[in-house]
């Protein structure tokens, strides 16, 4: 009775539905079970012996590998940041560059061709080496990594191959006038160069020093991919304190002051590497290297002044923001949907809507800029006008000499030029009011068709882009009744659409600011944000975590739903439960192994070694494994003592890298080591995280998000007689 009531589930007369949470890629990957990380750390006797075991020697080179890592991780982000950003420039460069000489001809016909083909080639590029070689580097990368440092270990997110697809297929599809991002993709990178360092070595490639071994877990290699998160944020603006911030407030689930100060390490070995960078590109040793996302946007203006007049639009502002954002996050969701049904049919259909958007942004691009008027150049322009040759604000396009096309100023750039154009101070009668409607239209709804093919796409610059582009028209609506400038319009139109769709604050707003350069716009860019915020978390939640859910991520949020009050967590139990003892049967456990796909198994004493059944600990399926492999059975079931620690290494039990998982069917054991036995004790996780059935389920999720729990333990309540 007593063995009964340990393995009959608590609610056993209640039927529930399996839970097969599975991860449906927006690209049309295939399905594939999530598993989890395991944050917890395993206080077996095993382990505890271990780590008396490491003097002051060991102890300072796992503190020193931390910060030598956290130094490479900065390093080497910033040299593909900046890579990543010579490309776009230089690849875009030639090709508006050739089309505006075919203009400049009036070939008109040609530069159209040569254009669209162009854009063509570059997609069609990134699609085929996304969906063929790693269909997890498709998109922005933001909610896969926020999904992993939420504890969800998705396949593939963060191997190699993700990362080589991701630097590569984002330089051509940023290069091919889509109209995406690289700043999500960059995130994504910093994360995979994280991980990678923070697999502890490889034996493949003989990179197995022993320094390395420490980091073989998921606790530290989650620390690094935050701090590789961070580094990419601050690679794609050159904002090392946003990076840190938007790490903390947006992707990490877990958080800690020592987290902070690594963080801010990485991110500063970034700015200052870019620095150096930059200043060698600046000498005209870049080719056409422009002053691209890496270089600040200058909209910074000594007598910037406002009142109390100017607060209502900003008001207004943000108001708009909220809404534009919230029903932006609404077509996104929906064309996603739409894509993942087509893309479930096969790769060809992936390529295809890839090709299909291409053709019809290249259309959409070279077409628009015909239907709005010439202008003609200013007399006090900064520049030469019209730009002929290379990036600016006044682009000729089809106009006759001494004027230029507005419209084509903002489109024949890359997104990091026409957000400098949008931005840019002394500029207010350089655009006309019908330019920015149609501008923003079109960003608007380029950047919701263009995020969900498959090749590497970022949200953050579209919507930068079309924020800036409504915030510019507003700006020009308002005309002299105010004291802002329409580029500070433009900044916090940018502001306020970045806060409805994507929900963030602190970040957002150290992040602008690092970007202009101009502190006077602090109060007002805050005000922006928390009331675009506030208005859009009235109709929906931030965009990437409506991506997480499209995608089938099991994101634990912050806070627990009002009905999880009025749950206990035996209400959500499930069986029969599997559970071995402290001294099991080797043909038991491989049974086990193999009939369930458990991670986590409690082990349980009985007699002899325990008057009446006692719960022991939890030990983890990896752990069985390793002991399986090792084969240091018994042959009768008697404790195996300190014998453990003699036939056992740390290295034995170590978390292997990235898509290398130890599989019960790979074990080979004879009949006669069936029947052999295992001393579990040294092994098992003595003192589990174990909560009484009559604990609500709210805690219980609470306990899952601020622990970073992947196994929690449920037990009747006994009264004792």
């Amino acid at each position: 009775q007593d063995h009964d009531s340990l393995t009959i589930p608590l609610l056993s007369h209640q039927q529930r539905s399996i839970n097969s949470t599975s991860q449906v890629a927006i690209v049309g990957a295939n399905v594939c079970p999530i598993e989890s990380l395991d944050y917890e750390i395993v206080e077996n006797d095993f382990f505890k012996q271990d780590w008396r075991a490491r003097g002051k020697v060991q102890i300072f080179q796992y503190i020193f590998m931390k910060w030598l890592l956290c130094f490479l991780i900065g390093g080497f982000v910033s040299l593909a940041g900046f890579f990543n950003n010579l490309a776009v420039e230089n690849i875009a460069g030639v090709k508006f560059v050739i089309t505006s000489n075919m203009m400049l001809a009036q070939r008109y016909w040609m530069a159209f061709l040569v254009f669209s083909l162009s854009n063509l080639a570059l997609t069609l590029f990134a699609a085929i080496i996304t969906a063929f070689i790693s269909p997890a580097a498709a998109g922005s990368g933001i909610p896969e990594v926020k999904a992993y440092l939420n504890g969800v270990d998705a396949p593939g997110i963060l191997s190699i191959r993700t990362l080589i697809v991701k630097i590569v297929g984002s330089i051509a599809a940023v290069s091919s006038s889509l109209l995406v991002g690289k700043a999500g993709p960059m995130v994504h990178t910093g994360s995979c160069i994280a991980a990678l360092f923070g697999q502890g070595g490889s034996r493949r490639y003989g990179l197995t020093w022993k320094w390395l071994r420490f980091f073989k877990n998921d606790r530290d290699r989650r620390d690094l991919v935050t701090c590789g998160s961070a580094a990419g944020i601050a690679a794609a603006f050159r904002a090392p304190v946003g990076g840190v911030l938007f790490a903390l407030e947006e992707m990490a689930s877990w958080w800690r002051s020592a987290l902070l100060w690594r963080a801010f390490f990485t991110t500063a070995v970034v700015a200052i590497i870019l620095r150096a960078l930059i200043d060698v590109c600046l000498s005209g040793k870049c080719g056409l290297f422009g002053k691209g996302g890496l270089i600040m946007f200058d909209v910074y203006s000594a007598n910037v002044s406002y009142h109390l007049a100017d607060v209502p639009p900003v008001l207004a502002l943000g108001v708009i923001g909220g809404i534009l954002g919230s029903f932006y996050n609404c077509l996104l969701v929906k064309v996603l949907k739409v894509y993942n049904l087509v893309n479930e049919k096969g790769t060809f259909y992936k390529i295809f809507i890839a090709c299909t958007i291409s053709i019809f942004t290249s259309c959409l691009l070279f077409g628009l800029p015909w239907l709005v008027s010439c202008q003609s150049c200013p007399s006090d322009a900064s520049e030469d006008c019209p730009t002929i040759g290379r990036s600016g604000n006044y682009k000729k396009f089809q106009c006759p000499p001494g004027h230029y096309n507005d419209l084509a100023s903002l489109i024949f750039n890359t997104n990091d030029d026409a957000i400098r154009n949008l931005f840019s101070k002394n500029t207010d009668s350089e655009f006309q009011l019908s330019t920015m409607l149609i501008f923003f239209v079109t960003c608007f709804i380029l950047s919701i068709f263009s995020y969900g093919i498959v090749a590497p796409a970022g949200l953050f610059v579209p919507v930068m882009v079309t924020g800036a582009s409504y915030g510019r028209f507003i700006g020009m609506l308002i005309g002299s009744w105010g004291n802002l400038s329409h580029g500070l319009y433009a900044v916090l139109g940018a502001a306020s659409f970045l806060g409805g769709s994507m929900r963030m604050t602190v970040s957002l707003c150290v992040i602008i600011l690092e970007l202009t350069n101009n502190l006077l716009l602090l109060p007002l860019i805050m005000v922006v944000l928390l009331v675009s915020k506030t208005v859009a978390d009235a109709f929906n939640g931030n965009v990437y975590d409506l991506i997480m859910k499209v995608k089938g991520f099991p994101y634990l949020e912050t806070h627990a739903e009002p009905y999880m009050r009025q749950l206990t967590v035996a209400d959500v139990v499930s069986g029969p439960l599997q559970l071995c003892h402290g001294i099991e049967k080797v043909g038991n456990i491989v049974h086990i192994l193999k009939t369930t796909m458990h991670h986590g198994f409690p082990v349980i004493d009985e007699s002899p070694h325990s008057e009446s059944p006692v719960l022991y600990g939890l030990i983890l399926r990896a752990h069985l494994i390793a002991l399986l492999k090792k084969k240091a059975f018994l042959c009768t079931p008697v404790q195996l003592g300190a014998d453990a620690f003699r036939h056992f290494s740390s290295d034995d039990f170590a978390k292997k890298g990235l898509g290398n998982v130890d599989k019960i069917e790979d074990i080979e054991l004879t009949d006669e080591e069936m029947e052999m036995f295992l001393d579990l004790h040294p092994f098992t996780n003595a003192s589990p995280y174990t909560v009484v059935d009559t604990m609500s389920l709210a805690k219980a999720l609470i306990l899952f998000r601020e622990v970073g729990l992947r196994h929690l333990l449920v037990i009747p309540k006994i009264s004792s007689v």
